[in-house]
C-alpha cells in the first residue's frame, strides 16, 4: 500500500507540474510540485519513502527536462531523505514548522542542484536570489495547504459516513 501511495503522490505530481505549471506561473519555476510531493512522502513516510521517492520522482522529472540527467534524483533524494529525518526526529505536526521544512526542502535542493550543475557544466543556469526565494516560500506554503488538506479528509468522510448511515435508519 505504501508503494502505490508513493507512486500515485509522484505521477500526479508530475502531471500537475507538467501541465498545469506553465499556467499557474506564466512558464517559469515558480513552483516545484514534484519537490513537494518528496518532501511530503519523506515527513509523512519516513526516510526510506524519502530516498526512493526522492529518486523516482528526481529521474523522471530530468528525463522530462532538458537539464542533465541525475542531478535532480541526486538533489530530490537528498531532499526525501533529510524530509523523513526529520519527520521522524521531530514533531512536525503544526503549520510553522511544517512551513520550515518545504522552505528549507526547496533551498537545500536548488542548492544542491547549483552545485553540481557548477561542477558538471561549464556554463551552470543563473540562479536569483529573489527567484529562489520565491520559489522556497511558493512550495512551503503549498505543502502547508497539501498538508491541510489530507488532514482533513479523513475527518470530512467519517462525518459524511455517519450522516448517511444516520439517515439510513
Amino acid at each position: 500500500m505504501k508503494t502505490v501511495r508513493v507512486l500515485a503522490t509522484i505521477a500526479i505530481a508530475l502531471v500537475l507540474q507538467t501541465t498545469l505549471a506553465r499556467f499557474l506561473v506564466r512558464g517559469t519555476a515558480g513552483v516545484d510540485l514534484v519537490l513537494v510531493a518528496v518532501a511530503y512522502l519523506g515527513l509523512t513516510l519516513g526516510p526510506a519513502a524519502g530516498i526512493v521517492s526522492g529518486t523516482i520522482a528526481g529521474l523522471a522529472q530530468d528525463s522530462l527536462g532538458s537539464g542533465i540527467i541525475g542531478v535532480g534524483g541526486l538533489a530530490k533524494t537528498v531532499v526525501g531523505f533529510l524530509a523523513g529525518i526529520v519527520g521522524t526526529t521531530f514533531i512536525v505536526a503544526q503549520t510553522i514548522p511544517r512551513f520550515l521544512v518545504f522552505f528549507g526542502a526547496t533551498l537545500l535542493q536548488v542548492a544542491i542542484t547549483v552545485g553540481l550543475y557548477f561542477l558538471l557544466d561549464p556554463q551552470p543556469p543563473a540562479v536569483g536570489p529573489y527567484g529562489v526565494l520565491g520559489e522556497s516560500v511558493a512550495n512551503a506554503l503549498l505543502g502547508v495547504v497539501l498538508f491541510q488538506i489530507v488532514d482533513a479528509v479523513p475527518g470530512v468522510l467519517d462525518r459524511r459516513r455517519s450522516l448517511s448511515r444516520g439517515r439510513m435508519r
